[in-house]
């Protein structure tokens, strides 16, 4: 006990500064013991939901068919794809005009007829009617162009086909 007695005050001063700093960590163990154990609670309610399930087996389960849906579409690209190509280049745009080639022949029986796709390729035809005959003339379309002169009708009939969405 003498010893303690003849010690300087500045041992004491760091003694009691020690001191200090061992219940401040112990409140802050305690304190962030406390906080613990109410963050695991929450996360074990989380954790079994609503329906008393376990939300790691429930996440697993959405991550597999996730998976199995890209999957899928992968596939379903691969089959879309070249069914795409066919649609686009197949006829998908038609447009008829009636009209009246000659004053003589009564009602409108001669006609312009646009066979086209996408990309307005296609054919159009032309049959003209008189008391007589009919004929029928088939131009190649381009582009909504032919290298044939076209008629009035024949431009009007592919100008009313190209109208559309195309894919």
């Amino acid at each position: 006990m003498t010893l303690l007695l003849g010690t300087s005050p500045a041992i004491w001063w760091g003694f009691g500064v020690l001191v200090i700093l061992v219940i401040i960590a112990y409140s802050i163990s305690i304190i962030l013991f406390r906080r613990m154990k109410r963050f695991e609670e929450a996360y074990l309610t989380l954790k079994t939901f609503m329906s008393g399930d376990d939300l790691e087996s429930i996440l697993h389960e959405f991550q597999q068919k996730l998976g199995d849906q890209e999957t899928k579409l992968e596939q379903c690209a691969k089959r879309l794809d070249p069914i795409e190509l066919k649609l686009k280049a197949s006829v998908d745009r038609a447009a008829m005009v009636r009209y009246r080639a000659f004053e003589n022949v009564g009602s409108d029986l001669s006609f312009a007829l646009a066979l086209l796709n996408q990309d307005g390729d296609g054919i159009v035809l032309n049959s003209i009617h008189s008391r007589e005959d009919s004929r029928v003339y088939a131009k190649p379309i381009s582009g909504g162009q032919s290298t044939y002169t076209l008629a009035d009708e024949e431009k009007e009939v592919i100008a009313k086909a190209m109208i559309g969405p195309k894919i």
